[in-house]
Order: structure tokens, then C-alpha cells, then sequence
């Protein structure tokens, strides 16, 4: 692999390890001189809310915008959500997802 991609690799990994150490070592030091969990400011139980749209909002885009993607795009997020409506879990329903996304694809590119 070239530096720059280890370049990338290493500063990825420093910031998702930031992301998370730094608000476990900032709260530590405050209930420390705080009592409860009253000491917890709003925006920390708001950050991981806020980090996961972000990454959904990332994924939901299509890499190259066509009528194929977006449609493969749409049509995986429905099943995404079918799925998780009937079994109430995690892993089940983005396999799903990602399944039928990858289903449409390559249908598409087959057939056309």
C-alpha cells in the first residue's frame, strides 16, 4: 500500500479513537468531582445520536448518482426497514438491505 493511503489509514483510526476517548475521559473527570449522572451535559447523550445519522446520511448517497443507484438505494432502504419492522433487530436487517441493494445492481448490469 502507498503512504498516503497509510497516511489516511492512521489518521481514520486516530480520529474514530478520539471520537471516542475523549468524551469517556472528559465525563470520568467530571463525575469525579460531580455526583450522578445529573452531571452529564446534554450535548453527550445527544453525540451518538448525531454520529450514526451522520453515517447514514453518508450511505444513503450514491457514490456516482444515476437512476440505477438511487433506485438500488431505495429499494434496499425499504427492505432495510421491512425487515427490521418484523424482527426488531440489528444485523438481520442491513444483511437484508445490503442483499437486495447488491441484488438490484447486479440484476441491472446483467439484464442491461
Amino acid at each position: 500500500m502507498s503512504t498516503a493511503l497509510w497516511l489516511a489509514v492512521m489518521i481514520s483510526a486516530l480520529g474514530t479513537l478520539l471520537m471516542r476517548v475523549v468524551p469517556f475521559l472528559w465525563m470520568q473527570r467530571r463525575l469525579d468531582n460531580d455526583t450522578g449522572l445529573n452531571a452529564m451535559p446534554q450535548w453527550l447523550g445527544i453525540l451518538g445520536p448525531l454520529m450514526i445519522a451522520a453515517v447514514l446520511g453518508v450511505s444513503i448517497v450514491p457514490v456516482s448518482p444515476s437512476v440505477i443507484s438511487w433506485a438500488a438505494t431505495a429499494i434496499g432502504l425499504l427492505v432495510t426497514l421491512l425487515v427490521w419492522w418484523r424482527l426488531r433487530s440489528l444485523g438481520w436487517p442491513v444483511a437484508a438491505g445490503v442483499a437486495v441493494y447488491g441484488m438490484v445492481q447486479v440484476g441491472v448490469a446483467l439484464g442491461g
